[in-house]
């Protein structure tokens, strides 16, 4: 089992940034990605971002490119997002992923199905 914590969430203002980390804990050793993703009131949990631990491929959302930065830390066991440039639609509650799943095709990153371990999630508000 793996356990991830994220921490980081807070109410800013827009054009603020913001750091999200996500630590985490247990059966580390065979992560092969962790991810981002967001759930906005009323809509489906989407995909902001993700990094395969070792050859530390990035995968972002296409509306937060150029604003939001995914890295990991392998010897904290941790995940980072970046993020500036802040927007309203930013707005979520922002849930961190593990996979143990290797894949060659980046786009698999991108789906919740192919994350098994979930945090709890941290909420990023963000005002005009």
């Amino acid at each position: 089992q793996v356990k991830l914590t994220e921490s980081g969430g807070a109410m800013v203002q827009g054009g603020d940034s913001l750091r999200l980390s996500c630590a985490a804990s247990g059966r580390t050793f065979a992560t092969a990605a962790m991810g981002w993703f967001r759930q906005a009131p009323d809509k489906e949990r989407e995909f902001v971002a993700a990094i395969t631990w070792t050859s530390r491929n990035t995968y972002y959302k296409e509306a937060v490119k150029g604003r939001f930065t995914i890295s990991g830390d392998n010897d904290r066991n941790t995940v980072y997002l970046q993020m500036n440039s802040l927007r309203p639609e930013d707005t979520a509650v922002y849930y961190c992923a593990a996979t143990n799943l290797h894949y060659r095709i980046g786009s698999y990153y991108q789906t919740s199905r192919t994350y098994s371990y979930w945090g709890q999630g941290t909420q990023v508000t963000v005002s005009s």
